[in-house]
């Protein structure tokens, strides 16, 4: 099947990856023989639609999947969706909202009928999105958090925690959302910088004419303040400690106490401590067994805890009424303008978030945590890169009780019921919590279920075993637990990445997975974090559709390096759509020029036949070369350096050189080095499909059935294995010679302005017997590739000639009747001082401690490589006047 002249993506990506899906090479097997292996999708909110860390993420983790596939393992990709409970009940809160309904209105039933609906319409929006990147999961196993199975887990979960005494209700300070009326986690807050005010009132010290001074940002909160706090050592406060202060506006007194949490050097010394809406203040009070007056409601309005004139008043306009009233009363110190970080809702980032005293479920994680943290340090789980062990240690050796419960109706309604009294059954259903209350109170009695839901990550903590199907014990539980690997990002090592490994060595008995690979962060072209209000966000969609899948992958794979976030630039993924061009290009010509695939080729037999091309010896022993490399990357996880092989090696070694070495070959008299040629060619063609394919699907998968002919298909195809020698050195010798000889004569024509067309002559002076042997058997091919007028061997230097050194020979290319050798020495001379002068000032930058201090890591280290090109750089203009002889 004859290779269109251009590749059209957009006309081969879909057609190739409804073929992959409908044959069934996505799915696993589990009554195999072969090893298993298996990743976790991290499953995307329903909500979602694909941004470019899913591209990246989900890039990586389809490269690992192909590449095990080929390697001959049974592979599971776990695909999914997470029910994404807050998200998804806020969009359709909005949708109702556009109708003029309200949920509240509506009842439960009849909201949670919308919901179902609106993902059944909408839902799948990502999982489309997914097959639009070229992610070979396995789609019959797709599972949604909130499926029958994953909802009977979770559900198994609280009950067994709540019998184990690790779940329990209690009032605490949590997040709390006014708008949504819910708790919310950590991850669910976004701090955003304000310009706000420091408001300073003076609190009376009872029984004497003094008071002291406290500075708030949150004026409104005093109406709850149930003490004033000073460092114990603060010389100038602390003799104040014991007495007490009479509350402004309120009448209470409340005690001066002595804490370390008030920091001397800070503000006045003082501070106001409200522990029922500050979540420093919440662990004071505890310490100090303080009252937790909590002076709002759950629309953060104020309660009757507060005075009457305040009552009913927005958190927003009690503050402008009580700095009025502080004011009239001489209590207003001064107002201070202040930059300080609100924390606002996540989703809509409007919503200014409270600290709010509320009664919720908790889950006692403490002893969980300490497993986790030992099964790290014992290697039976390790993070890639290594460092994020430490945050992991950091975050599990700081636990606090994790907070379950949310005021949702969208998600996994809590399995707990009450009786009249108050009393609380835990159960896995209604007849069971039924059977419980009758043998409680004696008598069938009618009980109310908790209208609460859990927090997201509480059934997402189950995703490893949960989607095996656990608590029952299945074949497939048996078979792909534990996983190999996961793939995610940094911001849910806790939230995530250590509640699935504290519930699987929970309720599995083992770490979820062998390896936590921590992504990258993609970052625009400039380093700054995509966001819609920069303008910068790359749509991975819209990169897709002008560039093609397989230019992105590659991009994001060649920019995935350890440890450093990711500079996506529009010229980057350009750049490697023309790698694809390349490719293309170069399968074209193979084809157009006889080179015809052979099942069963043997490069063997290439390899031991000592009249055989070096050529052909030397891109086969090349080729085993890289394939150890990338097989040995790709298992390391370093995808950057894997795509930098498969790139060098196509480009440069195989297109390059390969190829225009070959073309005399190919277009010559001799048949039987011609059809060896072809041969080897379409051989070595095939080993690159194969390398390419896990980073490349597409490209490689499409070239494959018109290059080769055969209806089998790439992806299910083996992974080369040379794993016996193929290695010729002499060949190897030869051709790098040849190369590196070629090189050497167009760098100098390059750096000393060599017009291209120009033939010049080539003189060598001390080449040894074998080196003069090499310039005969290879004549043809150095002049042209080198433009060569011809090569004659010297005993002197002529004047006027640069040099350069190969071996054991010099180089010699008389220049003078060709270029004006001291214009050339002055522009040498001036470019090097130049390049000297920026070094200097790279230097003076990076010996200073106060810029490595306080300048990212990442733009210290790009001074570290725009030295080092510098200095690369300079060498070489110094190379070229040392050689550029007079």
């Amino acid at each position: 099947m004859s290779i269109e002249k251009t590749y059209d993506p957009s006309a081969v990506e879909t057609r190739l990856y409804e073929r992959w899906e409908k044959s069934g090479a996505f799915a696993c097997d589990v009554h195999s023989k072969k090893e298993p292996y298996c990743i976790m999708l991290p499953p995307p909110n329903v909500t979602g639609s694909l941004h470019m860390g899913h591209a990246l993420i989900n890039t990586l983790q389809d490269i690992l999947i192909r590449f095990q596939r080929m390697k001959g393992k049974d592979v599971l990709w776990q695909l999914g969706t997470d029910h994404a409970g807050i998200s998804t009940q806020l969009v359709v809160e909005r949708q109702l909202a556009a109708q003029g309904l309200d949920r509240r209105e509506m009842g439960r039933e009849a909201f949670l009928k919308r919901v179902w609906a609106w993902k059944e319409e909408s839902g799948g929006t990502i999982t489309k999105q997914l097959r639009r990147l070229g992610a070979s999961g396995d789609w019959s196993r797709e599972c949604f958090t909130m499926d029958e199975g994953l909802s009977r887990a979770v559900t198994r979960e609280f009950v067994t925690l709540y019998n184990e005494g690790l779940i329990y209700k209690d009032k605490r300070l949590v997040n709390w959302d006014p708008k949504m009326l819910t708790a919310v986690s950590d991850l669910e807050v976004e701090s955003k910088e304000v310009k706000g005010h420091l408001w300073y009132f003076n609190y009376p010290i009872e029984g004497s004419d003094e008071w002291i001074t406290i500075a708030t940002t949150r004026p409104e909160t005093m109406l709850g303040d149930t003490a004033v706090a000073v460092h114990p050592e603060n010389e100038k406060l602390k003799h104040l400690i014991g007495k007490q202060v009479k509350l402004p506006l309120v009448g209470r007194l409340i005690p001066i106490i002595g804490d370390d949490y008030a920091d001397p050097e800070k503000g006045t010394g003082a501070v106001k401590i409200t522990p029922a809406h500050d979540f420093n203040d919440f662990e004071v009070g505890k310490r100090h067994n303080l009252p937790m007056i909590n002076i709002f409601d759950q629309h953060a309005k104020l309660n009757e805890e507060a005075p009457q004139k305040y009552r009913g008043l927005d958190r927003f306009v009690a503050r402008k009424k009580i700095v009025e009233d502080m004011e009239a009363l001489g209590l207003l110190d001064k107002i201070e303008d202040h930059i300080h970080a609100v924390p606002h809702d996540e989703k809509t980032k409007t919503v200014v978030i409270e600290p709010f005293l509320s009664e919720q479920w908790y889950c006692d994680v403490r002893g969980m945590a300490d497993q986790a943290v030992k099964a790290v340090r014992e290697g039976k789980t390790q993070f890639v890169p290594k460092q994020w062990e430490n945050t992991f240690f950091a975050w599990m050796e700081d636990i606090r009780p994790w907070c379950i419960s949310r005021q949702l109706w969208w998600g996994h309604q809590i399995p707990a019921w009450y009786g009249s009294d108050g009393k609380v059954f835990v159960a896995e259903s209604d007849e069971e919590a039924d059977t419980q209350a009758e043998k409680h109170y004696g008598k069938k009695t009618a009980l109310t279920r908790d209208e609460d839901v859990f927090d997201t990550w509480f059934s997402s903590a189950l995703w490893p075993f949960s989607t095996l199907g656990w608590p029952d014990k299945t074949p497939e539980l048996a078979r792909y637990y534990p996983t190999d690997v996961l793939m995610t990002g940094f911001d849910i090592i806790f939230f995530w990445v250590a509640r699935m490994m504290m519930m699987g060595l929970h309720f599995v008995g083992d770490v979820p997975f062998r390896k936590v690979f921590i992504s990258a962060l993609v970052r625009d072209e400039k380093g700054q974090k995509m966001s819609k209000t920069r303008g910068n966000v790359i749509d991975p969609l819209d990169v897709i559709e002008k560039y093609g899948c397989d230019a992105l992958r590659f991009t994001l794979a060649n920019l995935s390096t350890p440890g450093r976030d990711i500079k996506l630039s529009a010229s980057r993924i350009e750049g490697n759509r023309n790698f694809v061009t390349k490719l293309w290009n170069a399968a074209r010509f193979c084809q157009m020029n006889g080179c015809e695939w052979i099942e069963g080729f043997d490069p063997y037999k290439v390899m031991g036949d000592p009249n055989a091309q070096t050529t052909n010896k030397w891109i086969i022993h090349s080729l085993r070369h890289e394939w150890s490399l990338i097989t040995s990357c790709l298992e390391d996880f370093r995808f950057d350096l894997a795509s930098s092989r498969m790139y060098g090696f196509v480009w440069n070694i195989f297109c390059d050189w390969y190829l225009e070495l070959s073309k005399p070959i190919l277009s010559g008299d001799d048949e039987k080095a011609k059809r060896e040629t072809q041969e080897t060619v379409a051989w070595v063609l095939g080993q690159i499909f194969h390398l390419l394919h896990p980073v490349m699907p597409f490209v490689t998968e499409e070239l494959w059935g018109k290059f080769t002919g055969s209806t089998d298909m790439l992806m299910t195809r083996a992974w080369p294995d040379y794993s016996n020698d193929v290695k010729d050195f002499e060949a190897v010798d030869e051709i790098e010679w040849l190369i590196s000889l070629v090189n050497d004569i167009r760098t100098v024509r390059a750096e000393l302005n060599v017009p291209a067309g120009a033939q010049i002559p080539l003189q060598v002076k001390g080449a040894s017997d074998e080196t003069k042997a090499r310039f005969e058997r290879h004549a043809a091919i150095i002049a042209r590739l080198a433009r060569l007028s011809g090569v004659t061997h010297v005993d002197a230097v002529a004047k006027g000639s640069a040099q350069s050194v190969l071996g054991e020979a010099t180089l010699i290319l008389p220049l003078a009747e060709i270029i004006d050798l001291d214009s050339e020495r002055a522009r040498l001379k001036k470019e090097g001082e130049k390049i000297a002068a920026e070094i200097k000032k790279l230097d003076a930058k990076l010996g200073n401690k106060d810029f490595i201090d306080r300048a990212p890591p990442e733009i210290v280290e790009e001074q570290r490589e725009r030295r080092a090109e510098a200095e690369a750089i300079l060498a070489r203009l110094e190379a070229a006047q040392k050689n550029l002889a007079g």
